[in-house]
């Protein structure tokens, strides 16, 4: 789930914008703005995947030994 909303975060017209200025701008402010901010939401981003797949792990784990 949390990787489908950060695609449709990334993929939808701002934030293929913002990915644009933050990688590809011509000016170097720009780019220096934008790149401490994509790379900080990636971090969240990854922070939150492995939350969600460690919850998930220790579901099934517990479901399977019967507990519910």
């Amino acid at each position: 789930m949390s990787l489908l909303l950060a695609a449709a975060v990334a993929l939808n017209p701002i934030g293929l914008d913002f990915l644009h200025s933050a990688f590809f701008a011509g000016e170097q402010l720009a780019r220096n703005i934008a790149q401490p901010i994509v790379f900080a939401a990636l971090a969240v981003i990854a922070l939150v995947v492995v939350l969600e797949w460690l919850v998930r792990f220790f579901l099934v784990k517990r479901r399977a030994r019967g507990a519910s």
